[in-house]
């Protein structure tokens, strides 16, 4: 049975590596930077994060991952962050970050879901074919 967004949101590793993910970028009004990574299964197949290299204050450089293949191991999601809360940042994914998802041929797999975007309020998915829909609240999925 194929994962969904809701059981890999309620995976309790992976829930936690998203809130550390969310905590390194620094959110606030002006100090943030984005943060990313892929959520891949391993041999046995649990569930994992393997964290990018840091980004930017709004922008994140996604690792090779040819075949939605990374580390050898298969990607079912990825994610990055949108820490800047200030007025000139927006929190919802861009159109750059749903083309980005949209048109990224590696990230076609079988069992990928598509990007979490974090933000201070909301988590939103945005599906392989670059449509964004809520997930859910950010507290809510974090429990703070």
């Amino acid at each position: 049975m194929p994962l969904t967004a809701k059981a890999v949101l309620s995976n309790t590793d992976i829930r936690s590596a998203l809130q550390q993910a969310w905590t390194d970028s620094n959110p606030g009004l002006n100090s943030g930077h984005e943060e990313g990574g892929f959520v891949v299964r391993d041999s046995d197949g649990s569930l994992s994060v393997r964290r990018w290299q840091r980004g930017l204050q709004d922008t994140i450089q996604v690792p090779p991952h040819r075949n939605c293949v990374f580390d050898g191991l298969e990607i079912v999601a990825s994610f990055h962050t949108h820490p800047n809360t200030g007025s000139d940042y927006l929190q919802e994914p861009s159109e750059t970050d749903k083309r980005a998802v949209r048109d990224d041929l590696d990230l076609k797999g079988d069992e990928y879901i598509g990007e979490f975007v974090i933000s201070q309020a909301v988590i939103y998915l945005v599906s392989p074919a670059g449509q964004v829909r809520e997930m859910d609240d950010t507290e809510v999925v974090f429990g703070t």
